[in-house]
């Protein structure tokens, strides 16, 4: 996006790309449908970027609006789900990155595979040259580049298999510059099973819950995996759960198995129960919780369910769940953590290195999936180039 911002400004753009191709990472994305955006106001949008309010203003000035008139002017019409979230006609991501790389083609961008960067001209931390680029070709070479401007779009570290390896990480340290963590975000979680329910039931969706962490709170189905939990409403909660994991040890995730019906509601059915009915069809009739749901239920209490209708309401409304640690980085949808925004100027630049701009995810933001990660992306991609058209021309 960067590229085609520069590009169509009238600059000479050299896209480099460590990948044998270009858009691996997109076109993951869209073996889901390619979630670009979402439908919810500007308003709404920008407060999922919180604490990264560079991010915020760059969504503003390049909205959801802007996103899908892009998508459109590359022959892609977009529509909105039934949850907001916004997907190419096609529903897929090959359509739009084979005409947007025609595009490109057309603008005189000339794209590089094959070229991962090393780092600066200079190896010296005192004498790095913002302008000069080494980088290493697929049969061992070293080439050595020059730029009047730089934008630099790396990723973070999930999914590194696409690209987004975090390699990057080193240089930018050995250059002086704040780099967070990488930490994964919006990923599976960590939870020890026994081994019959995990043998039983992994890949089984427990339907129509509610799950809580501290004061987030996320309604959907939620996945039961041979070790632990996934899904959207997971992802939702994760990266309250993992800075939780970071500061105690561990996590407990609370699932609400009937979310539309109150505890007094729950209380009053459950104190219904006939003498003959087991604990299984008492709770199937009562409340209609299927199989895998009565199966957590006695998971997380050791098969002790409590007899009493107000307590074991009280347990259905809030199924405990431990969780022991977060999916690794690698297997993260996104990522947290990235290059302090202290190193930054409001368009992007980094302070220490003039005509050096950065965008996407290799910043220090998060966000929860539902188009927000992409949106950002592109939004930070122009606030980016356009910075650095800006700074050029001055």
């Amino acid at each position: 996006m960067a590229a085609e911002v520069l590009a169509t400004d009238g600059f000479q753009v050299d896209l480099y790309e460590h990948m044998p191709s270009v858009g691996r990472k997109l076109l993951l994305a869209g073996r889901s449908g390619l979630n670009l955006t979402n439908s919810e106001s500007v308003d709404e949008m920008v407060a999922r970027f919180g604490s990264a309010p560079l991010v915020a203003d760059a969504v503003r000035r390049y909205p959801p609006s802007a996103l899908r008139a892009w998508a459109a002017g590359l022959g892609e019409a977009t529509y909105v789900g039934s949850s907001g979230r916004v997907f190419p006609a096609y529903f897929r991501a090959t359509p739009l990155l084979r005409a947007w790389l025609a595009r490109l083609a057309r603008l005189g961008v000339n794209i590089q595979v094959r070229h991962r960067w090393l780092g600066w001209g200079s190896a010296s931390v005192s004498e790095v040259d913002p302008r000069a680029h080494r980088f290493r070709t697929s049969d061992g070479r070293i080439v050595v580049t020059r730029s009047d401007i730089t934008v630099f779009a790396l990723g973070g570290a999930s999914w590194p298999r696409v690209g987004s390896d975090g390699a990057w990480v080193p240089n930018f340290v050995a250059a002086g510059l704040d780099v967070r963590t990488l930490r994964p975000a919006n990923c599976a979680l960590h939870v020890s099973w026994s081994q019959m329910f995990a043998e039983q039931y992994a890949g089984v969706p427990v339907k129509n819950t509610s799950v809580s962490v501290g004061t987030t709170t996320a309604r959907g189905d939620i996945t039961i995996t041979a070790c632990g939990v996934e899904s959207g409403p997971i992802y939702m909660v994760s990266s309250e759960v993992r800075d939780a994991i970071d500061r105690e040890g561990t996590c407990t995730l609370t699932v609400d198995l009937h979310p539309d019906l109150a505890v007094d509601a729950v209380t009053d059915r459950l104190s219904r129960r006939r003498p003959k009915d087991s604990a299984a069809t008492f709770l199937r009739r009562s409340l209609g919780l299927s199989p895998v749901a009565i199966a957590l239920l006695r998971e997380a209490t050791g098969n002790a369910l409590p007899s009493d209708p107000r307590q074991l309401a009280l347990m259905i409304k809030a199924v405990p769940i431990t969780v022991e640690s977060v999916a690794p980085i690698a297997r993260a949808i996104s990522t947290a953590g990235g290059l302090s925004f202290d190193e930054l100027n409001d368009d992007f630049m980094v302070r220490a290195l003039p005509g050096t701009f950065v965008a996407g995810e290799m910043l220090d933001w998060e966000a929860p999936t539902g188009g927000y990660l992409l949106q950002a992306s592109f939004s930070t991609a122009v606030a980016a180039s356009r910075g650095a058209i800006e700074w050029f021309a001055n």
